[in-house]
């Protein structure tokens, strides 16, 4: 009897294993064979061989600190950022009793699925040199230029962010909400709480953990951007991803360009196994 159950048990792992070898095979040709080849190409570099030498000339270089320091209080502004405004806007769409409260909030469900370039675009048709708010200044005072050039800067590119990836931290808030008690509220406020005291201590506390969840994940992705820094025409603006550009793509340096990517993979690995233990404790 007990041989016949481990003979069971095997033949069921063996199948189990032959049903998951061809999705494996998948992932490991598709995503896991050609980050090897650019883990491969940073350690070889032009002069031929095997060596650390790219590494240590990218390390060595001001481009790539500054690129790496761009790069992270970019990130992590624009995550303050979103936090922030994520927070008021789902407490307002949560709380707030007016018209048109749900079509926002499926309006946020579907902003998620802009591309980044988009939202770019939009705010270069507003805030552009030739942009709307300029065109209006211009229209207005009859000065030759408008005032409005801070899109082109680093502030431009902290904007972008913010907007476009503000709904990532009010989505988990907002569901954060729907499972709050709202006796709990009903309570404070019927012993005078105001509500700034409330949401600090009522609605606060039940917020971080998905606070925690959509900060992550906004993080992870402000440090891999791409599309705004680029269409936003920000001079002077590199971050790691437009370094792996600039050297692959105008420079042809392709074992540093390898180098920078391989650092940027390891930091977006860490900061994801950070937000999927912080989104494992806010499910909990």
């Amino acid at each position: 009897m007990t041989s016949a159950v481990t003979t069971g048990r095997t033949g069921g792992t063996t199948r189990t294993l032959l049903w998951a070898l061809p999705p494996v095979a998948l992932l490991a040709l598709v995503f896991l064979y050609p980050l090897a080849l650019v883990v491969r190409q940073s350690l070889q570099p032009d002069t031929g061989g095997t060596s650390l030498e790219p590494y240590a000339d990218v390390f060595a270089s001001e481009a790539f600190r500054e690129a790496l320091w761009t790069t992270v209080w970019l990130a992590a502004g624009s995550t303050v950022g979103c936090l922030v405004l994520g927070f008021v806007i789902a407490l307002v769409i949560a709380f707030v009793p007016f018209p048109g409260a749900r079509a926002v909030a499926r309006f946020i469900d579907v902003f998620l699925s802009f591309p980044s370039f988009l939202i770019t675009l939009a705010l270069l048709f507003i805030y552009g040199t030739v942009g709307m708010a300029n065109g209006l200044w211009t229209d207005v005072t009859g000065a030759q230029d408008g005032p409005f050039r801070f899109l082109t800067t680093p502030w431009g590119v902290l904007l972008a962010e913010i907007t476009y990836f503000t709904p990532f931290v009010v989505r988990p808030l907002l569901a954060a909400f729907s499972q709050l008690d709202t006796a709990q509220l009903e309570a404070a406020s019927s012993l005078g709480a105001r509500p700034l005291r409330i949401i600090r201590r009522v609605i606060l506390p039940e917020a971080l953990p998905a606070l925690a969840a959509g900060g992550s994940l906004v993080l992870v992705l402000c440090l891999n951007e791409f599309g705004i820094v680029l269409f936003t025409g920000a001079k002077g603006v590199t971050t790691l991803p437009m370094l792996v550009y600039s050297k692959a793509i105008l420079e042809s340096d392709y074992p540093g360009a390898c180098v920078v990517a391989v650092v940027n993979v390891l930091i977006s690995v860490g900061l994801y196994g950070l937000y999927r233990v912080v989104s494992r404790r806010a499910r909990a």
